[in-house]
């Protein structure tokens, strides 16, 4: 996977965050994975964008895959968006990119959106993929949300998940090695099978259900809004807008120039769609 780009783990201060890269000169897109994926669910759509002529940064968030970062804490501020989107910056300032594009699939899509608010000055276009933001998911939960993304609620209780997952991290997160590659496949079975990836992951839906649900509506009682072009992708064979509609409905509350539509995919787009993903990305990078 990924050759022709070069593996790094950078220090950003209170997390290490393992890296892919390369860089040609080209405009920087950073790439920013799901649950419980990492980096390496974008080894066929980054080095389509490189051939395209972008420069590619495939990061694993705080916690995830080969990424460490710091220990939880009570109000799981540790493992917060407005957290990891620091990180993403300071890696992106490290690799000498201080514009770029962003693009987040699954809980990267909140990353992507909390990078884009807090960092304007930095982000020239975000992408979001699979997503809408996390107080809109919260402000629409019904009946049928709880039902079939119970997962949320339930990664988000203490100490519990962390017991049922890890007696059969295997059977959880199994995967098919032959619709996302092997390597991609035995690089995310060795994270989830770690005791701390784990942790970090469900941290990461802790946060989602509280800190980071008072980071978006202080935002929206600011008046906030995403100033730079934003891209709403959505997998046609998954259930986002079954459950909420057309998401480019959604993202017009937060932005003024929506574009997007769905690819025929099921929820993993980069893995299972990865020609479509890449060219709709390309193209409107070029137009950002």
């Amino acid at each position: 996977m990924f050759e022709g780009f070069h593996d790094e783990v950078v220090d950003v201060g209170h997390a290490h965050i393992a890296t892919r890269h390369a860089s040609h000169g080209g405009p920087a897109v950073l790439l920013l994975h799901g649950h419980p994926r990492t980096s390496a669910t974008w080894h066929r759509v980054a080095p389509r964008l490189v051939a395209d002529g972008f420069d590619v940064v495939c990061p694993d968030l705080r916690g995830y895959g080969r990424s460490q970062g710091p220990e939880p804490t009570t109000d799981h501020s540790a493992h917060s968006k407005r957290a990891v989107a620091q990180d993403m910056v300071r890696v992106m300032s490290h690799l000498g990119h201080e514009r770029f594009a962003v693009v987040g699939h699954d809980r990267g899509s909140y990353v992507a959106t909390r990078l884009a608010l807090d960092h304007p000055d930095r982000v020239t276009s975000l992408a979001v993929l699979d997503g809408i933001p996390l107080s809109e998911h919260v402000a629409r939960a019904d009946r049928r949300f709880a039902r079939d993304w119970w997962h949320w609620f339930f990664f988000a209780q203490s100490e519990v998940p962390e017991r049922v997952i890890l007696a059969d991290p295997a059977a959880w997160y199994a995967g098919d090695p032959a619709v996302m590659g092997e390597e991609n496949h035995r690089e995310m079975r060795a994270a989830t099978s770690r005791p701390e990836v784990v942790r970090a992951m469900l941290e990461d839906y802790r946060a989602g259900l509280t800190i980071d649900l008072e980071h978006e509506r202080a935002d929206r009682d600011a008046g906030r809004r995403l100033s730079m072009p934003v891209l709403a992708l959505w997998s046609a064979r998954d259930d986002l807008a079954d459950l909420h509609g057309d998401p480019r409905r959604i993202w017009r509350d937060w932005a003024d120039d929506v574009s997007g539509g769905p690819i025929d995919s099921g929820h993993h787009m980069a893995e299972e769609a990865p020609v479509e993903l890449a060219e709709a990305l390309a193209s409107s990078l070029r137009r950002g």
